[in-house]
């Protein structure tokens, strides 16, 4: 029996919130959505979303419910192309494709289970390290040196994404992943529109086999393309960037398949800045709103580790990741049989009431702070020190280089309803003398 056999009215979220669960607009508004899943956690925590066109699904809204179920990887597992919300529709297309032999559009950590899992993520976590990360330090600081030495240009306004959020993490990942500098636009463009098929300010229309999907798949045959003379350049002329030990690596004493390294890269081109990016734009957003929490770090640069959790916690880059139970199980007195799926909504686990005094408000001290913006558990973010050490500089610089600033404009978030953030962010500011 599985979970669209026994619908429950008393379980039943309301179809206009339930609707919201699965719409790409309603993350790009925030603050509705906020509101649906506050009255999720203090009515209905755990509970059925029924939206048309889709597979019943459980919306997990509680923090201890989603580390909970991260606890338990052999019962709540990925499950390949429905890590994310995917409609009935391409979920048939996927399965068929695979029915057929044909490869997946990508097969990356984000999809895999164990054992598998592991030992890909074993291929790059010796370069994610702490102390191997921390050895990039000076180059780290002198590729934000070089993004905030824009704002010297720009006549004290400029649109901050564009400028220096969107620029610095992903000027990060080429060097480490050895690409060349002159691609960073098209990257940019790549991941954007990867990330958002559903926005029209970055997908002006939808491909067919993008519809339903929460990833644009005609932008992954894009990438696939581009990383695979990339994995071929590298395992002709290897070198000691990332790229080369993907490249280069050996899964069960067997080199690793051209697909899945360019997978790999993928993965790391993408969400490896993007999700950075979201979190420190977000940040200054939240600051050029509170001017008092701009001078209060301004006064004292000891906040900034605080700030930076405050940065992931408030913008929870990554919305939602699902999992599909293999047994049956009981969590907070509801039974979820084997084959249920469940959506883990990481916004809301960061505005949990039970967890976060004044959730709802962005303190740059906020102390302790266990925001779950790079997951928890098997499959916690593999680049959570990369991302640490990008955002600790950035901020450092941001406070160092500039004294003041204030909104120019209305930001705008992008319409995804996977790895989400701010799109537009139109800023005034004023530099240090």
């Amino acid at each position: 029996m599985s979970l669209s056999d026994v619908l429950d009215d008393r379980r039943v979220m309301p179809a206009d919130v339930a609707a919201r669960m699965a719409d790409p607009k309603a993350y790009g508004e925030w603050a509705p959505i906020h509101r649906n899943l506050t009255w999720l956690r203090q009515n209905m925590p755990l509970a059925l979303a029924n939206v048309d066109g889709y597979d019943p699904f459980w919306v997990v809204t509680k923090y201890e419910d989603i580390k909970e179920i991260g606890r338990q990887p052999t019962i709540f597992l990925n499950n390949g192309i429905r890590k994310t919300l995917i409609n009935q529709d391409f979920a048939r297309r996927s399965d068929e494709a695979l029915a057929e032999g044909r490869k997946p559009f990508n097969r990356s950590l984000l999809t895999m289970d164990a054992p598998e899992h592991m030992r890909y993520r074993l291929i790059a976590a010796p370069r994610c390290s702490p102390k191997r990360v921390k050895t990039l330090t000076d180059k780290v600081r002198e590729i934000a040196r070089g993004v905030f030495d824009r704002l010297e240009g720009d006549g004290g306004e400029c649109d901050f994404m564009d400028t220096v959020s969107n620029r610095y993490p992903l000027r990060v990942i080429i060097a480490l992943l050895g690409l060349p500098p002159e691609d960073e636009d098209m990257l940019l463009d790549m991941t954007q529109r990867f990330f958002s098929p559903s926005d029209p300010d970055v997908t002006a229309e939808q491909k067919g086999n993008s519809i339903g999907a929460t990833a644009n798949h005609d932008v992954a045959h894009e990438m696939f393309e581009y990383f695979s003379a990339i994995v071929a350049e590298r395992r002709r002329n290897p070198g000691d960037d990332i790229a080369s030990v993907i490249a280069n690596a050996q899964i069960d004493g067997k080199p690793i398949e051209l697909f899945d390294a360019a997978s790999y890269y993928m993965t790391i081109a993408t969400a490896g800045h993007d999700t950075t990016a979201s979190s420190t734009g977000g940040a200054v957003w939240a600051l050029a709103e509170r001017p008092d929490e701009f001078a209060k770090v301004k006064a004292n640069r000891k906040l900034i580790p605080s700030l930076m959790y405050e940065a992931v916690r408030w913008t929870s880059p990554v919305s939602h990741f699902m999992r599909t139970a293999t047994a049956d199980y009981t969590l907070r007195g509801q039974q979820i049989r084997a084959g249920d799926w469940l959506m883990l909504c990481y916004p809301s686990a960061n505005r949990d009431e039970d967890i976060f005094p004044d959730p709802f408000e962005f303190r740059a001290d906020r102390v302790p702070n266990p925001q779950l913006g790079f997951g928890f558990g098997a499959h916690v973010c593999l680049g959570q020190h990369l991302a640490k050490l990008e955002m600790q500089i950035f901020f450092e610089e941001l406070f160092n280089r500039v004294d003041l600033v204030e909104l120019a404009g209305e930001p705008r978030r992008f319409d995804s309803i996977v790895v989400g953030g701010v799109k537009r962010l139109p800023l005034r500011y004023r530099l240090a003398k």
